[in-house]
């Protein structure tokens, strides 16, 4: 038996990247900002989230930079090959299944402004 499931809160690093395709799919990519559960860790742990089909759409519409989201999924890894060094390279990614959005609108504004992190930071 294998289990592969991933349950996180947080707020939205940046607004969604969202990609429409001829055959009419649409993805979303996004990042996640989790603060730890320790009083000692001011710095959030970031996962890149991947939405697809209605969670996308409604992603796209509603999540700005700060929103307040849950997510439940599953890891996956993106494989590619390092276009200058020809070095393999992966990164974790979770594919979300399910999307709640949290909080009210004015919550999601007032924490894109107060929220101190970086997308960078990843």
């Amino acid at each position: 038996m294998s289990i592969n499931v991933v349950t996180l809160v947080g707020r939205a690093g940046r607004d969604p990247d969202v990609k429409y395709f001829e055959s009419g799919n649409v993805v979303c990519n996004l990042t996640l900002a989790v603060r730890r559960r320790s009083r000692n860790s001011d710095q959030p742990d970031w996962f890149n989230l991947e939405l697809w089909g209605r969670d996308a759409e409604i992603a796209a519409n509603y999540i700005r930079k700060g929103s307040l989201i849950g997510v439940n999924g599953s890891l996956k890894f993106d494989h590619w090959q390092d276009r200058t060094t020809g070095v393999p390279r992966s990164r974790p990614v979770v594919r979300v299944d399910r999307l709640d959005l949290l909080g009210s609108r004015r919550d999601n504004e007032t924490a894109a402004n107060s929220y101190n992190y970086s997308d960078d930071e990843f």
